[in-house]
């Protein structure tokens, strides 16, 4: 057994002893003093209990950051542990309330997880920030051709020319969008106003199921269902138009396409949209429902203009959920649209993404002084960026329809 998990079930020991010699303590000062408890003695229990887990954390976490030998860590942590139930089951006293110490500790440990997140984030932020300064402070390397750059070519650190790659990105996740939004939100519709509850029975958990399956899944679909079916509609497509261009040639379409991979993205994020726009549907109070059918107007007319202006945030917040999958799905557009960066707006041609490349990037044995490898960095913070400011620009948005349907 490896020591981490020998050292994890000697924690568990210890706190789930800690918690029994609690309450028995408790117990026990109760009959000598002749004093009933103040509090629950389950309480006293989860007192000694947390007491036992709260510094064997955050020595973990010191041990975890720092470069502290595993025997040391193996032997101390028990040891903490079991000071920390001692001190907790010396404090114990029949006339305090150990409800209020619980609820403090946990109240601790809440705030310090929270801080945790927090300072994950700001440590994601500033490895982004320097790694990214140190890329763009190679030779070679200049901002100017990263941000406006049409040629990208860093596998041999010859080209760092990014427009191809965002292009790419958002040129997909908008095919998928065109294709997840409608479809989504219809059935969001259909569900919360249209469907009977036999029939919302067996819809909900068949659209949800679709949201459980791997993205390798979608990728095989895509690479092997659609993509030939996408070459061949733009095949015909071409053959259509030729005729009309003097016999040339008009689209090119390739085995490999921005077409079959937004379109499996769509299907993909389907289940996003429709579920979450379900839920915001059915928050809307049945009594603004049902005064708009009172007087006069149709389902039709209520959905218009009464539940979609109501529920509009929540309905921004779930297509800015479908945009960051599609965003960042990397597996269905390694398959189905090709590694190439390609600058074009021919859906029928190959091409990549931000992700695609990062993961190409860093795949291997990366060198970590190599503008190559520096340059995943560069891309991942303009991302960073970029989704950070559509999140502020879709914030804007709801705001202001919120303000307006609130009568400010």
């Amino acid at each position: 057994m490896p020591i981490a998990q020998n050292i994890f079930a000697a924690v568990v020991l210890i706190v789930f002893t800690a918690f029994l010699a609690g309450r028995l303590q408790a117990a026990r000062l109760s009959r000598v003093h002749s004093r009933q408890l103040s509090s629950l003695s389950v309480y006293y229990g989860w007192y000694c209990a947390l007491g036992a887990l709260a510094p064997t954390m955050l020595a973990g976490l010191i041990a975890w950051f720092f470069p502290i030998r595993e025997d040391v860590v193996a032997i101390g942590l028990p040891l903490i542990a079991v000071a920390g139930a001692i001190y907790t089951c010396m404090q114990i006293r029949p006339e305090v309330s150990m409800q209020l110490r619980v609820e403090r500790l946990i109240k601790w440990m809440l705030m310090a997880s929270g801080g945790v997140a927090v300072l994950t984030t700001f440590g994601i932020v500033l490895s982004l920030i320097f790694e990214t300064g140190r890329f763009f402070a190679s030779d070679g390397v200049s901002a100017s051709e990263f941000f406006f750059g049409l040629e990208w070519s860093a596998q041999t650190s010859a080209a760092f020319g990014a427009v191809p790659l965002f292009f790419g990105t958002f040129f997909i996740a908008f095919i998928a969008l065109l294709i997840a939004a409608p479809v989504g939100l219809f059935c969001a519709i259909y569900l919360s106003e249209y469907a009977s509850p036999r029939q919302r029975r067996v819809l909900k958990p068949v659209l949800e199921i679709l949201a459980g399956i791997p993205t390798v899944v979608y990728g095989f679909f895509a690479i092997l269902v659609v993509a030939p079916l996408v070459r061949q509609l733009g095949l015909a497509v071409n053959d259509v138009l030729r005729p009309l261009n003097g016999g040339m040639d008009v689209l090119t379409a390739q085995p490999k396409s921005a077409l079959a991979a937004g379109l499996v993205m769509g299907i993909m994020i389907i289940p996003f949209v429709s579920s979450l726009s379900d839920d915001v549907l059915r928050t809307v109070p049945k009594k603004l429902k049902n005064g708009a059918l009172g007087v006069g107007a149709t389902r039709a007319e209520m959905m218009k203009h009464i539940v979609l202006p109501v529920a509009f945030p929540g309905l921004m917040a779930a297509m800015l959920l479908a945009t960051s999958r599609a965003i960042g799905e990397t597996m269905i557009v390694v398959m189905a649209a090709g590694e190439r960066a390609n600058l074009t707006a021919n859906p029928f041609e190959d091409i990549t993404t931000v992700t695609v490349q990062i993961v190409a990037l860093m795949t291997g044995d990366p060198e970590f002084d190599n503008p190559r490898t520096l340059s995943a960095f560069a891309l991942g913070a303009a991302l960073f960026v970029v989704t950070l400011f559509f999140n502020f620009v879709s914030q804007w948005i709801v705001d202001r329809q919120r303000k307006r349907y609130a009568g400010l």
